[in-house]
């Protein structure tokens, strides 16, 4: 909303008693593109649950979900924008939830990569599955944390400077992400290279059949893409906020319309085409870590196993 509008309540205005200028937005939402936008969350919601069930892949399937169930939430808040764009309610509805959606994305795709490594051999990697998932999982918390309390407390400010408060707040939840992100995309380029140089013998021979798919191949490819996409519509979430709600980013709906929903829509729809389930082929379960994984595998590289020392114990 302009700074040159009063600050006066304009629960009475409409758009043809009001300029738009002093709307919560200076546009007035389209009604047609952000109800598609929804149509389509909705459908791939449905798919996600689908799949989820299915291939009982339960830790990805709940960040898809939570995820897509916020972008459904923002763009019904657009629409009500389109009705009223003077209501900040309508503004809050569309501004937190999509603000705050991709995290959960992003969270679900974080598990991706510890999968990814056990499958190939975690001998290979850098780190171990288990220290990428904890720390990816970690640093997905706290901007999530970030990002909602500086949006609770821009929904609740009484002034100005409260909402400016929660924008900075939100503002580094999602500089945040982005960092993780990159750092994400970098760590996995590298275990790429280090892959490349690696013999197939040196490789989890149980999933020597697995690695061996052109869905588990062309899935890594989609990963890759999905995570690129929600990196580039997070950057862009940056920009936007650091000019503050009354900056020209936040006020072009073209951008919005480029930058935010599709981005978000091609990254879940690749992720719903060679979902992790399909990918792995039934063995999403079986390529994870647990810290009794972790135990067993260090007895067995010493020729024993937590099952001969239970036993035959000392």
């Amino acid at each position: 909303m302009s700074n040159t509008c009063p600050l006066l309540s304009n629960a009475n205005c409409t758009v043809e008693t009001c300029p738009l200028s002093c709307a919560q937005v200076e546009y007035l939402p389209t009604l047609a593109g952000n109800a598609v936008y929804a149509a389509i969350f909705c459908l791939l919601l449905v798919a996600q649950i689908g799949l989820g069930i299915r291939y009982k892949t339960w830790g990805f399937m709940v960040g898809m979900v939570c995820g897509l169930i916020l972008e459904v939430v923002g763009y019904a808040g657009r629409i009500m924008l389109h009705d009223n764009p003077f209501d900040f309610n309508n503004f809050i509805i569309y501004l937190v939830p999509l603000t705050i959606a991709p995290a959960f994305l992003a969270g679900a795709l974080y598990l991706c990569l510890s999968r990814i490594i056990i499958v190939h051999g975690p001998q290979i990697s850098r780190f171990s599955p288990r220290t990428y998932a904890i720390t990816f999982m970690t640093s997905d918390f706290i901007s999530l944390v970030l990002q909602g309390a500086g949006g609770g407390i821009a929904a609740t400010a009484d002034d100005h400077s409260g909402s400016e408060t929660g924008r900075a707040i939100m503002v580094a939840g999602v500089v945040f992400q982005v960092v993780s992100l990159l750092t994400f995309m970098l760590l996995w380029l590298e275990f790429v290279i280090r892959l490349r140089k690696t013999g197939e013998e040196v490789k989890d021979a149980r999933f020597i059949d697995l690695r061996r798919t052109k869905k588990f191949v062309w899935f890594q490819y989609a990963l890759g893409v999905a995570v690129v996409l929600v990196f580039i519509r997070s950057v862009y979430r940056v920009a936007e906020l650091q000019q503050g709600f009354d900056g020209p980013i936040a006020n072009d709906e073209v951008s919005f319309m480029i930058l935010e929903g599709p981005m978000i829509i091609l990254a879940v729809l690749a992720m719903t085409i060679l979902s992790p389930g399909i990918a792995f082929g039934g063995k999403w379960n079986s390529a994870t870590w647990s810290i009794k994984q972790s135990r067993d595998a260090a007895f067995t590289a010493n020729g024993s196993s937590m099952e001969d020392i239970q036993k035959h114990p000392a």
